[in-house]
């Protein structure tokens, strides 16, 4: 297990029973809640010293009580440093209305996050979303994104129009391990790393495996090509717990990461594990 401290810039935690979330219909392992209380057994042992809560796709009306119920959840546990609700984006200048409503919240606010993997490849490139984007420095947020690698290719034209807003890649877009598939996600994540405003979570990686049977090995060539392309300061640790529960512990998938990363000089692990998180999402 790492040897350094932990700061998960990727956590999810979740009420179905309070709040909607159509995508968790049918999930037997995950259609229930999982609160601090869970995390914290499901790390037991691991120097966790700080999260960062990241939205959970609940349906749209219930966004910002979703960022207000988060906003209670870390005055129970101080570990509960930042937090990455919804945005409605697509409205361009009009998501103004609604990012001043997430600044009345909380300052634990540091970014947001719209969901676009499943949406049409162009989604991204909408006049009205790329503004949207674009407003967010104004805030001081930076903005997460969550795609699929078919979104890759427009996703890197979404950043060069938004030169000054901080951006972090969840899930490395969610590249097809189950498929083994490495071209051309692995062109096209070189070149949105060639942006220097984004970053990348190393995270969800066994999720895109086969859950039932995935191997180190089958993570091992998405893994080392993201820590390759965005270089030692531009990548972060993210637990995506408890969707990684799908496909293996948290414990598991800390241990994978270690492993694959046990190499790399000192500095690198702990900005890996630790002060990157710290610096982008200003914890």
């Amino acid at each position: 297990m790492p040897d350094v401290p932990i700061i998960d810039a990727h956590l999810h935690l979740w009420d179905p029973n309070r709040f909607r979330m159509p995508w968790l219909d049918g999930n037997a392992l995950l259609d229930r809640p999982y609160d601090l209380a869970d995390f914290r057994a499901a790390t037991t042992g691991l120097d966790v010293q700080g999260t960062v809560y990241v939205q959970t796709d609940v349906a749209e009306p219930y966004a910002l009580l979703e960022a207000k119920w988060a906003a209670g959840l870390a005055a129970q546990d101080p570990r509960l440093r930042g937090i990455v609700p919804f945005a409605p984006l697509e409205y361009g200048e009009r998501a103004r209305a609604y990012l001043d409503a997430l600044g009345a919240i909380s300052p634990l606010i540091k970014g947001v996050r719209r969901i676009y993997q499943s949406a049409p490849v162009d989604f991204c490139l909408q006049p009205d979303f790329v503004r949207g984007v674009q407003l967010l420095p104004d805030y001081g947020l930076s903005f997460d994104l969550c795609i699929a690698h078919r979104h890759l290719a427009n996703t890197v034209q979404l950043v060069r129009r938004c030169p000054n807003t901080a951006f972090m890649l969840d899930h490395l877009a969610k590249p097809n391990v189950a498929g083994g598939v490495l071209d051309p996600w692995r062109e096209q994540l070189e070149q949105l790393a060639g942006c220097p405003n984004v970053s990348c979570k190393i995270s969800g990686v066994v999720t895109e495996a086969r859950h039932d049977r995935w191997t180190i090995d089958d993570v091992r060539p998405y893994v080392l090509h993201a820590l390759e392309a965005f270089g030692a300061d531009r990548v972060v640790f993210g637990g995506d717990w408890p969707v990684v529960l799908q496909a293996a512990p948290y414990r598991r998938w800390v241990e994978v990461l270690d492993i694959l990363t046990g190499d790399r000089p000192p500095e690198a692990r702990r900005k890996l594990w630790a002060e990157n998180a710290v610096r982008f999402y200003r914890l």
